[in-house]
């Protein structure tokens, strides 16, 4: 590996140093255009807005095609609603391996279909083939595009002082959840039958699709929801450094409001992992304007979401957070510990 390349996604330095500089011609229709923690980006095109968000497509065939498929359609779903539009049209290239069989493909496809089709999604474009060289999980990349008018989008970029910050299902979804799915006579030997059989849920909540369509609905901006951001790699807490620096505010933030279930909690403990900067999709950072934040805890656990505050947006820049050990200063965590946890299980 190159030296001072980390595995996973580059880090905040290393974006600003050679992304961020070079990105084409400047265009006054781009309103949002790319910056380290933002996953959207959002244009005018025609009297409307569009927020566009491109990933890769990860599909691990470990897990059945399937569940694979929609894992893989809900990672890539999950940025888009955080804009607090809808999604609409999905283009995607599948470069793939040359051991999948016309049976696989289909069933990896229909489910991305079926997905597309329950979101209101039409697939638009693409380019689908098998290479030499590609290889599982990496199979191709997509971009998501929601539609929607200049004055409804928010990004991680409009979180307010005064707001309160809102984390939905808790801290380490996806690193638990896929252990879960990848490694299950592991993780059962490791942790129990009982709570093996609760981490073993967690694979269907590795999505913000539900809990974003639902923050928005209690209104945005001033109305309510400031900001959405889902908690990837670096984890919750590499999520609410990423929300904060993006707005250039503080935060206050105590990490025992943060829910860590007892499943991901014995799952982080064993394979090595600190729960709160491992990869989390299915946590979703929502900042709200306090006046709406009863109405945003009940909305969403009335709808199935367990739900906390855990903290508050302030002026300034200093993001303390309050724990056990006293308080510190968090900065972003240049690594997530779950790779390598991930690679060790596989030895």
């Amino acid at each position: 590996m190159e030296k001072g390349l980390p595995l996973g996604k580059i880090t905040p330095d290393l974006f600003k140093e050679i992304i961020y500089p070079a990105l084409g011609c400047k265009s006054n229709d781009v309103l949002v255009g790319p910056r380290n923690g933002v996953d959207i980006a959002i244009t005018k095109i025609g009297g409307k807005v569009i927020a566009t968000t491109t990933d890769p497509v990860f599909v691990v065939k470990e897990y059945g095609f399937e569940k694979a498929g929609w894992f893989a359609i809900h990672i890539l779903v999950s940025d888009a609603v955080t804009s607090g539009l809808l999604p609409k049209f999905l283009s995607i290239d599948l470069n793939l391996p040359l051991e999948i069989n016309k049976e696989e493909l289909k069933l990896l496809w229909n489910t991305i279909h079926r997905e597309c089709a329950s979101m209101g999604i039409a697939v638009i474009s693409g380019h689908t083939a098998r290479y030499t060289g590609c290889n599982y999980p990496m199979v191709g990349g997509a971009t998501v595009i929601a539609v929607g008018e200049e004055n409804e989008y928010i990004t991680p970029c409009d979180a307010k002082p005064g707001d309160d910050i809102v984390v939905t299902k808790g801290a380490a979804i996806e690193a638990a959840g896929l252990f879960a799915a990848t490694f299950p006579e592991k993780v059962r030997s490791a942790i129990g039958e009982e709570l093996f059989k609760e981490a073993d849920k967690l694979f269907f909540e590795m999505s913000v699709v539900k809990d974003a369509l639902l923050a928005r609905e209690i209104g945005l901006r001033e109305e309510g929801v400031t900001s959405m951001h889902d908690a990837t790699e670096g984890g919750v807490l590499g999520g609410l450094y990423e929300v904060a620096k993006a707005s250039g505010v503080g935060m206050k933030i105590n990490i025992d409001d943060i829910i860590l279930r007892p499943e991901v909690k014995a799952i982080c403990e064993k394979f090595g992992m600190d729960p709160y900067i491992s990869i989390s999709e299915g946590s979703l950072i929502i900042t709200v304007r306090p006046r709406k934040t009863e109405a945003l805890v009940k909305h969403l656990r009335s709808n199935g979401i367990d739900v906390s505050v855990c903290g508050k947006i302030t002026s300034g820049s200093e993001i303390a957070v309050e724990g056990p050990g006293g308080t510190m200063m968090l900065e972003h965590p240049s690594t997530d510990p779950f790779w390598g946890a991930f690679a060790a299980a596989f030895e």
